[in-house]
């Protein structure tokens, strides 16, 4: 991610709520998702900017990747293997993950991970 603006592409981050220590396993996905999102945004959307937001709520982790720029949809390879790398990540934490065109334009990743019972 740190890379990003040498390609052209500014990322701006938001947390929401207060960061936590996350098991290694959803901490992982949730990077590898963000990742992923990242160099879909690079690689296709045209944008000159994406937004990331993380919220760590009480049971689960949310993620939202948007952006403004055209979008997937006609690119060479925009058909790759990324939306559903990030797709079985989600899943295999028993997560949900959506991923498309936003009415007002641009492209939005969004995963919500489920998070283990704090033990008190």
């Amino acid at each position: 991610m740190e890379r990003s603006p040498d390609a052209g592409v500014r990322v701006d981050i938001e947390w929401r709520r207060e960061r936590r220590p996350l098991p290694a396993d959803i901490e992982l996905s949730a990077y590898r998702i963000v990742q992923e999102a990242i160099t879909n945004v690079i690689r296709h959307s045209g944008a000159p900017a994406c937004r990331v937001i993380i919220d760590c709520q009480e049971d689960d982790l949310f993620i939202e990747i948007t952006d403004e720029g055209r979008g997937p949809s006609g690119l060479p390879g925009a058909a790759g293997y990324g939306l559903t790398g990030m797709r079985e990540r989600a899943a295999l934490l028993h997560g949900e993950f959506t991923a498309g065109p936003r009415p007002e334009g641009g492209f939005l990743v969004a995963a919500r991970l489920p998070l283990p019972v704090a033990v008190t």
